[in-house]
């Protein structure tokens, strides 16, 4: 519940960049030019824009939640005990070690699950940047 409850105050601050490196932008200088008023210019085009690199942050932020989380239940600190999860798991394979598959089983699950996240946030990245060009999505060497 904390991790939720105070883990939107670094992506606010990430939105709050965004914002401010887009309104230097041409297009907004444009879109002043053509009359529009602020809250247009800031719906039409500066929040469109600024969303792209935060919804491709998003996935790594959840990589470092779920790390944070795995340690504090490792700890003892996260989710009471008899709750399953990662960290509990590896936990009791530590307590555990004779039973080496219950560690080696969680670490690969937490492997391939903070992997994935990751090549999830790079193919974001690359799908919704606007300033690749489309020769470089084609797989050409511009």
């Amino acid at each position: 519940m904390l991790l939720s409850l105070f883990g939107w105050i670094g992506l606010s601050d990430y939105v709050r960049a965004e914002f401010l490196r887009n309104r230097q932008q041409d297009y907004v200088r444009a879109a002043r030019a053509m009359g529009l008023s602020n809250w247009q210019i800031m719906w039409r085009h500066v929040l469109p824009n600024s969303f792209t690199p935060v919804i491709a942050f998003l996935p790594f932020h959840m990589s470092g939640t779920i790390l944070a989380l795995t340690s504090l239940d490792f700890l003892g600190l996260g989710v009471p005990s008899p709750t399953p999860s990662l960290g509990e798991l590896l936990a009791q394979g530590k307590a555990n070690l004779d039973a080496w598959w219950i560690s080696l089983s969680t670490f690969g699950v937490l492997v391939a699950m903070l992997l994935l996240l990751t090549f999830m946030g790079d193919a974001l990245r690359n799908a919704l940047d606007t300033r690749i060009s489309d020769a470089m999505r084609a797989g050409g060497n511009q």
